[in-house]
């Protein structure tokens, strides 16, 4: 879900966009044959005022060692493109 300017973001919109990335991630992640153990989409803090989270991060969660390396050498294989 891409916003455009015309449209305000909501709390709904900003948890949906981190949701969308956040399998996107995975499923790139996927095919180059890494696998993070916990991705989740976190809500650091709610606006005081209006009781709702003012964005939505994707949180990756803790890895192994050979999965960060193996992530690193994903995006290592991705630069030299």
């Amino acid at each position: 879900m891409v916003l455009t300017p015309t449209e305000p973001a909501t709390p709904a919109s900003k948890i949906q966009e981190a949701l969308d990335a956040r399998d996107a991630l995975a499923a790139a992640l996927s095919r180059a044959g890494v696998q993070l153990p916990a991705m989740d989409i976190r809500t650091p803090w709610q606006d005081e005022r209006e009781g709702e989270a003012r964005y939505a991060l994707v949180h990756l969660g803790v890895c192994s060692a050979p999965v960060a390396h193996a992530l690193a050498t994903v995006i290592l294989n991705g630069l030299g493109r």
